[in-house]
């Protein structure tokens, strides 16, 4: 028998697909409108350059600011990005219709058989972005086109018992008792998840699979009632998105544990402030409460770790950050000029120095008692 809540997942599912095909075909009548009363047809929206990114100070996210450009039929290059937004419009509307899902890269081969060879993808870079375009334009994220990236394989380990919707139905699954130690992989759309009932005491994102598998092995979870979340590197939209829920509707503090570098504190940012490609998305994606609990510079001299010297690309990036209003702290802004001083990186492992047990006996109790997360 059902329960109300199993009851109005689904209700939530099928009205998120039904405002989903709206939003779809209304864009198309609008198409259609312009066409039939002489206009030439066109679509607005927000120019996606960095220079039209803002940083809003209220939510601490990035979003897009004023600045908009147009698609126009009034060109043959505007045209052609039209007629492409229009037959991938046809072809999600009936993807949904038919409650089917495909990826990001079989849309681009997909186009290979549309009727018009002008109506075809290039390549698969130009596909990504007229998905999301179509995001922009219609309020309606991919996830509720029933599109999805290449699988993630970002996982769960932790004290968190949860619903999750399938095609089979629906399954209860403890994040610990029912997995291996592979952990529970997060679907591409966190929103078809419910939780149920845990024991987590905060969230943990860990960048590396290697420090990810570190902490399982050493009973990290089971110690202090962590739920491990492994951003796989730069995490996808399903991470940031189950991550951000966790904080919000369960009240968990966030800290996100990284390499070292200016990529890994890109890494944070994405997790926290949200990323400039992603800047329609903030708001669902980002959260800004999370902190930063990875290998800092000032451990390297600590901790005597094994390093690399920074490479040129590795200053240009941190020299960039200086200005990164994501960054602009005095914790980050002394972090990284002892990083350019020091000229060296060094990576989340590099803690096995001072032995495999190291990282969860001593650095990071330390650091989470000292944050006040512990």
């Amino acid at each position: 028998m059902s329960t109300d809540s199993e009851e109005t997942d689904g209700e939530n599912t099928q009205l998120n697909e039904q405002r989903a095909r709206e939003q779809l075909i209304g864009l198309a009548a609008e198409l259609y409108d312009q066409f039939e009363s002489g206009e030439v047809p066109s679509m607005t929206l927000p120019t996606r350059t960095k220079s039209n990114i803002e940083y809003d100070e209220e939510s601490n996210v990035w979003v897009y600011g004023d600045r908009t450009s147009t698609r126009s039929a009034n060109s043959v290059r505007g045209a052609r990005k039209l007629l492409k937004a229009i037959y991938t419009v046809e072809f999600l509307d009936q993807q949904l219709a038919e409650d089917r899902s495909s990826t990001l890269r079989e849309l681009y081969y997909l186009s290979e058989s549309w009727d018009s060879e002008e109506a075809q993808f290039s390549d698969q870079d130009e596909s990504n972005q007229l998905v999301e375009d179509l995001e922009i334009v219609s309020g309606v994220t991919r996830e509720d086109f029933h599109m999805r990236p290449e699988e993630s394989g970002a996982t769960l380990m932790g004290p968190l018992e949860l619903r999750e919707q399938t095609r089979r139905g629906e399954r209860v699954i403890h994040c610990q008792e029912d997995v291996g130690e592979g952990g529970y992989q997060i679907p591409n759309n966190p929103d078809m998840i419910e939780f149920l009932d845990h024991d987590i005491e905060f969230v943990l994102a860990v960048e590396t699979g290697g420090m990810r598998d570190r902490l399982i092995e050493n009973g990290f979870d089971d110690d202090y009632d962590c739920l491990v979340v492994h951003l796989k590197g730069q995490p996808a939209r399903a991470t940031r998105r189950i991550t951000k829920r966790l904080h919000d509707e369960l009240s968990l503090p966030v800290v996100v544990f990284t390499d070292g570098d200016p990529w890994s504190y890109r890494i944070y940012g994405s997790v926290a402030y949200g990323s400039i490609k992603s800047a329609h998305l903030s708001e669902y994606l980002a959260t800004p409460e999370a902190e930063y609990v990875g290998i800092r510079p000032q451990d390297i001299i600590d901790y005597d770790l094994p390093t690399d010297p920074l490479a040129d690309s590795d200053v240009n990036a941190l020299e960039s950050e200086l200005d990164d209003p994501r960054f602009q702290t005095e914790f980050w802004r002394e972090q990284i000029e002892l990083q350019l001083d020091i000229e060296k990186k060094a990576e989340q492992q590099a803690l096995a120095s001072q032995g495999l047990d190291f990282v969860t006996e001593t650095y990071l109790p330390e650091r989470l008692t000292a944050m006040g997360i512990l």
